[in-house]
């Protein structure tokens, strides 16, 4: 049985990796893995490929032993893996809790290494692997700093096990986009703290983009000539100027 197993599948990043891959693919089944379940059987009206709706918080270790769980009852040739489950907050460091800073850390980064982990004794030759970065991976960011530290192990770690990874065949990228029109906001913005947003992306642009990058045999896939422009940039200029320049397009102090 050949799948995809596409993280964060019920809006944003993941529900669009899941139209276009079931669009440019055969699977005979999507396992999408979100907390809202009626969210993930919803896309069944949508695609082609059987969904197997699977309500699991990555966030929790315990869904990691039923993920690998439902891969050992199983046993399926996983094709793609998209890791897109994820959140940030846009506050000062001080101003967000400390358990929501854990939780930040626990599914941005250790669920998709976890994921990762348990899902290659089912991967071979030919699949690939998505990780949703971001384009605040390439720099550290002040008000959006424990996600863009989370998003920077993504991008490391990525471009490291597509190096591992290369003898057996399996591919390894990370999807760095800039500002995506996504229901992201609505759990990150809650306040001013940021309101700069010079450019705004569609998901569908940056999926289409992805998957062409992993074609391409890249290790990190950037939408949008001001994006890789920026990144280019920032392996040039010190960081210290780059968050200067980041604190006065924010007004802050």
């Amino acid at each position: 049985m050949k799948i995809a197993v596409i993280t964060g599948a019920s809006s944003g990043m993941g529900r669009e990796f899941v139209t276009q891959l079931d669009q440019s693919e055969q699977f005979d089944e999507l396992w999408l893995i979100a907390r809202r379940k009626e969210r993930l059987e919803e896309l069944q009206a949508s695609v082609k490929a059987k969904v197997r709706a699977i309500p699991l918080d990555l966030g929790k270790r315990e869904s990691i032993d039923a993920y690998k769980a439902l891969l050992e009852e199983h046993k399926p040739e996983v094709a793609v893996l998209v890791n897109a489950a994820g959140f940030g907050h846009f506050q000062a460091f001080a101003d967000v809790s400390l358990d929501a800073q854990c939780d930040m850390v626990d599914l941005n980064a250790r669920a998709l290494m976890s994921m990762t982990y348990v899902t290659l004794p089912y991967m071979k030759e030919g699949s690939r692997v998505y990780q949703l970065g971001s384009l605040s991976s390439f720099q550290p960011v002040p008000c959006i700093n424990v996600y863009a530290a989370t998003k920077a192990f993504v991008l490391s770690f990525s471009r490291a096990l597509n190096v591992e990874w290369k003898s057996r065949g399996i591919r390894v990228m990370a999807v760095c986009p800039y500002w995506v029109k996504t229901e992201f906001f609505d759990r990150a913005k809650t306040d001013d703290t940021i309101s700069y947003y010079n450019y705004m992306y569609e998901a569908s642009g940056v999926v289409k983009q992805a998957i062409r990058d992993m074609k391409k045999g890249k290790d990190v896939s950037i939408h949008g000539k001001y994006p890789k422009l920026q990144v280019a940039l920032v392996k040039f200029l010190p960081h210290k100027l780059i968050m200067k320049i980041w604190c006065n397009q924010q007004k802050i102090k």
